[in-house]
């Protein structure tokens, strides 16, 4: 793990692999879990077992993302949906200033997320879905649906197929 920082509050579980470049801080990561190069994962962030996060995604604080899942190249996650700079001040927000704003995302078991999507905060993604590249999911999607575009539409719903 040259060149990473994983700061001392991080949960590794088993046979987890960090790669290069790395900035690990106050997540918990299960069991034989891949993290690639260049990626982040901040505090209160909750990564299954068996899941790989693919190189250049971004893991917000508030994010849990659950067992098998695939996270593809240059994923985003977001949580906080009206960010600003500067408070009605004109002062440089801290995290305090922006902690009510702060949402929650789920991400479900078994879930792929193509590379470059962006999932907004607050958004509980079901498991087994299939998010393609560089979707925008703005709004909860089912299990085993699949969805692409900007924003994300579902072209797929498996269970309603059954």
């Amino acid at each position: 793990m040259k060149y990473s920082l994983i700061a001392d509050d991080v949960k590794l579980g088993k046979d987890v692999k960090v790669f290069s470049f790395t900035n690990l801080y106050g997540c918990e990561v299960g069991d034989e879990t891949k993290i690639g190069t260049f990626v982040e994962i901040q505090k209160d962030s909750k990564i299954g077992s068996r899941c790989k996060i693919s190189s250049h995604t971004f893991i917000c604080s508030g994010v849990t993302i659950g067992n098998g899942c695939f996270i593809g190249h240059g994923v985003m996650f977001i949580n906080d949906n009206y960010p600003r700079s500067i408070d009605e001040k004109g002062t440089m927000e801290e995290e305090e200033d922006w902690s009510g704003r702060y949402v929650q995302t789920t991400i479900g078991n078994n879930v792929s997320i193509g590379s470059n999507a962006t999932i907004l905060g607050g958004i509980t993604i079901g498991d087994g879905a299939l998010i393609g590249a560089g979707a925008v999911v703005t709004k909860d999607v089912p299990s085993e649906a699949i969805v692409a575009g900007n924003p994300a539409r579902i072209f797929k719903n498996e269970r309603e197929n059954q």
